[in-house]
């Protein structure tokens, strides 16, 4: 992560709807699949607000982050365990203890992403899961993309190879952000036309957009535990040991 980057997480993460009903969505599946108590190590901390929450609900925190300005900011907001962390190296837990891991679009970051997930493996206890958000559609994959640094943009069949390489089975795993689908494709066509230097970025939505959002981010979540979500921008899934 560009550290500028980090203050945008920062001034973004506790209003702005895209965070808000991503969060909304993960702890849904942590309480689903994985409740507390018990140790819960998310990898790939940003600001922290999301260990925040893991705490409130009862889980003892750990995060792991390669920006070391990311833990210490992580540290002045009073959650101590969190340390600078290679995911891809193994991970500094013990065997079997913990209760859930958190991966929120870590893992197309990541150039093996089998070797994570191993890793998170054998930190899981028995009744372990991992909650996970990847990008979805390679069709979609942009300069936006490889500003980013993704190594690449998920189908659901590659999500699962990669889950089933590390011994999980994939208890749950649909399509999210599929209201604002459309107008992604759109940027993403003009932006292959008219290629331009400009960073990835949150739009800027009125008070209103963003209500209206996180109102359908929440029929979305309806759906996704009755219907199905047939696509959408992003995949969210849990794997269990």
């Amino acid at each position: 992560m560009d550290p500028s980057h980090l203050q945008e997480l920062v001034a973004l993460e506790d209003n702005y709807w895209w965070h808000i009903a991503k969060r909304q969505l993960v702890t849904r599946l942590l309480q689903r699949y994985c409740p507390p108590p018990g140790r819960l190590v998310e990898g790939g901390i940003g600001s922290g607000r999301n260990l925040v929450e893991f705490s409130e609900l009862g889980y003892d925190v750990t995060g792991f982050d390669l920006m070391p300005e990311s833990v210490q900011h992580v540290r002045n907001r009073g959650i101590e365990d969190v340390r600078v962390h290679d995911l891809g190296q193994p991970w500094p837990v013990e065997n079997a203890a913990l209760r859930a891991v958190v991966l929120l679009d870590v893992l197309e970051h990541v150039e093996d992403p089998v070797t994570v997930l191993r890793h998170a493996h054998a930190a899981l206890d028995a009744g372990g899961a991992i909650i996970a958000t990847v990008p979805a559609h390679p069709w979609l994959y942009s300069r936006w993309d490889e500003q980013l640094g993704h190594f690449r943009r998920y189908t659901t069949s590659e999500f699962r190879r990669h889950a089933h390489a590390a011994g999980f089975r994939v208890s749950f795993l649909n399509y999210w952000n599929s209201f604002t689908m459309p107008a992604a494709v759109a940027v993403r066509g003009w932006e292959k036309l008219f290629p331009s230097r400009t960073q990835p970025d949150f739009p800027a939505v009125s008070p209103f957009t963003n209500r209206a959002l996180l109102t359908a981010a929440a029929a979305e979540r309806w759906c996704m535990n009755t219907i199905g979500v047939p696509t959408g921008l992003s995949l969210a899934g849990v794997l269990q040991k």
